[in-house]
């Protein structure tokens, strides 16, 4: 379908052949000659064919040689790339890039970008498997540590994600042997009598925690250890590995050589912390999803749908750089996103800013194959946005209907319903009612579909947001 996130076209650093007719060889002598001017530097590059839609995203140390690696003469794609790889160069008509900072960040990048546009060729990170992050319990008495990549809702700091989790387990053993912190999971309050008899575990013998389990360290003193410990992890650390570096050519210089390989060892562990993005730049919404079987239950009540609520399609407009205007469409399904589902739609019919106007179109423009009966109806369509956008959703779907029954045609009548939700008062906006409906902040309900609403929103600007540099714009 046009609309379909498989044909969304990018533009930037768009490096297109010249080959006339259906000279393969002419085309490849194009693409070698224009790799040429790519940068030396990291980044993520894309492979397109000729209707610019993505086939594969790869990252890279070095662009152009990376790249230019698929169309050299004398490589052997299929053995040392398979099959699949040298099917995907053939078809091929064009490759963009984006530059990174570093490779950690194209790591990162490519990650996200293969989650979302999922290329025909990718076939590694499509799950939702997420980077790992150091998450600090910071609001417990006594907070603990922990490497995870399903971080709590509230109450913590969180440093990554990180590329490499084994050095990040390495690197929480040695940070431990010097800050001495907690990483089990015991509930401990300070004004717990019964501490002062529990019995430490084997880390407190062998000097790796405080032991507040065991009221071995009051909480003033334990906490102090824990800003030190969030103060080594936001600072450059290069005093303490100077000072390493020193000891290592020491140990060296004396033939202790078991020692200084243990330095080394512990140098490249420290060094790996850097080896991570921040959890704004680099979003992983799947590493903070909750359970959404409750509020799915609770939903169907509030609706009051005849049926069990299984897809949710969220709707968001998003105006990119002041001009662009772009609506974005996320489906989930039992609650879980379905990626295979998202849609960018650029804005064609509405001139100016008008978010009415615009979730009108993308309304429109999604739900007219529903209507045919040529797709599934979703159980709820929510938009973002408040009353204002739900009754321009609602006008245009009862002007679709209208349309189609006045000329002849068969209808496939929706069962679905809408809602909408709005930002900040985060009020919910039901189908046939002025009123708003609040939620609790722990409502199941309402995190479901904030949940929703986020996703919309992220997807309508994420591309923006790592690409606003290059102006790589998706066009449904």
């Amino acid at each position: 379908m046009a609309d379909s996130l498989r044909s969304q076209r990018w533009f930037g650093h768009r490096f297109v052949s010249q080959a006339v007719g259906n000279n393969g060889n002419s085309k490849i002598e194009m693409i070698r000659e224009r790799i040429k001017e790519f940068p030396t530097g990291p980044g993520v590059y894309f492979m397109k064919d000729a209707d610019d839609v993505v086939l594969y995203i790869g990252k890279a140390k070095n662009l152009r040689s990376r790249v230019a690696s698929y169309f050299q003469p004398s490589s052997n794609l299929e053995a040392s790339r398979g099959q699949h790889i040298v099917e995907m160069v053939n078809k091929v008509d064009h490759v963009d890039y984006l530059e990174t900072e570093n490779e950690v960040d194209a790591m990162l990048k490519e990650a996200r970008l293969i989650k979302d546009i999922r290329p025909l060729y990718n076939t590694d990170l499509m799950d939702d498997k997420t980077f790992p992050y150091l998450e600090i319990t910071v609001r417990e008495d006594f907070p603990g540590v922990y490497i995870t990549r399903k971080p709590q809702e509230k109450g913590t700091l969180l440093f990554g994600p990180f590329t490499n989790v084994r050095d990040l387990r390495g690197v929480l053993v040695e940070l431990q042997k010097i800050f001495k912190f907690r990483t089990c999971n015991l509930e401990i309050d300070e004004d717990d009598p019964k501490r002062r008899f529990f019995r430490p575990c084997l880390l407190h013998s062998i000097h790796q925690c405080t032991a507040p389990c065991g009221a071995r360290i009051d909480k003033a003193e334990y906490r102090k250890s824990i800003r030190d410990l969030i103060r080594f992890l936001r600072s450059k650390r290069s005093v303490v590995l100077r000072e390493m570096y020193e000891q290592m050519a020491e140990a060296s210089k004396n033939l202790e050589y078991e020692k200084a390989g243990m330095l080394r060892d512990r140098i490249h562990l420290i060094e790996s912390l850097d080896k991570r993005g921040t959890p704004d730049e680099h979003v992983q919404p799947e590493a903070f999803a909750a359970d959404p079987a409750e509020g799915l239950i609770k939903l169907r009540d509030i609706l009051q749908a005849p049926n069990q609520v299984r897809i949710i399609e969220g709707i968001d407009i998003a105006t990119i750089s002041g001009s662009e205007s772009v609506g974005s469409l996320v489906k989930f399904i039992d609650g879980r996103p379905f990626k295979n589902g998202y849609r960018r739609f650029r804005i064609k019919t509405v001139k100016g800013i008008d978010d009415y106007a615009m979730v009108a179109e993308v309304v429109r423009r999604r739900y007219r194959y529903a209507l045919r009966g040529e797709e599934l109806w979703p159980d709820l369509i929510l938009i973002d946005g408040g009353l204002g956008h739900l009754h321009a959703a609602e006008a245009a779907l009862k002007g679709m209907i209208a349309q189609a029954v006045a000329a002849g045609e068969t209808v496939e009548m929706p069962h679905s319903k809408m809602a909408s939700i709005a930002k900040r008062e985060e009020d919910i906006y039901l189908q046939g009612s002025t009123q708003p409906l609040k939620l609790p902040a722990n409502s199941p309900v309402r995190k479901l579909l904030q949940y929703v609403r986020d996703e919309a929103h992220r997807f309508a600007q994420h591309y923006h947001h790592i690409l606003r540099t290059k102006k790589m714009l998706n066009e449904g």
